[in-house]
């Protein structure tokens, strides 16, 4: 009965904290680099916003065939972002310059934002760089915009690293930022 209860108070706590406005069809990415020379602006599609753990088994002595099962290492996928090129293309593009020329990782956060500009998630990336870029063909005739792609390596978005001094395990609240 106290897990229902703890999952039904983070229910409602995510309820208060959304609002009754909270999920709108209308949203972007806003991609926010801690690096204030660049700023990629929004983009209408991200992927790989995602985690893994390996599956560790672990064989039990000589009980039969037993196995404990174990989370092992941590592992994120490269995220992809999309839009329509345009102004901030530029940036991007300076910024690949700078980074094939003297390459460091950025720190930033990718924020979900909704129509009225404010954001309802956002993940916290400590390290990432690129490793594609690219424009798809298009045709003027067709009517449709070019469409340019970046893909990005990280470390990670989850407060998990142990030296880490961001996640409080006494926290009570349960909040999206």
């Amino acid at each position: 009965m106290s897990m229902a209860r703890s999952l039904l108070g983070a229910s409602e706590q995510a309820q208060n904290l959304a609002g009754p406005l909270s999920v709108g069809m209308s949203h972007r990415y806003a991609v926010l680099i801690d690096n204030v020379a660049y700023h990629f602006g929004d983009w209408s599609r991200v992927t790989g916003l995602s985690v893994s753990w390996q599956q560790v088994e672990h064989r039990v002595g000589d009980r039969g065939n037993q196995v404990w099962l174990f989370p092992g290492a941590t592992r994120y996928e490269p995220i992809t972002l999309s839009r329509a090129a345009g102004p901030y293309s530029r940036v991007v593009q300076h910024w690949l310059t700078q980074t094939s020329k003297n390459p460091q990782p950025q720190s930033g956060t990718i924020q979900l934002v909704d129509f009225a500009g404010i954001a309802m998630v956002q993940w916290r990336l400590s390290e990432f760089f690129p490793i594609a870029w690219s424009v798809e063909s298009f045709d003027a005739a067709g009517g449709k915009p070019a469409i340019e792609t970046l893909r990005l390596a990280h470390t990670g978005f989850l407060e998990d690293d142990l030296n880490s001094s961001a996640t409080s395990p006494t926290s009570p609240m349960i909040s999206p930022f």
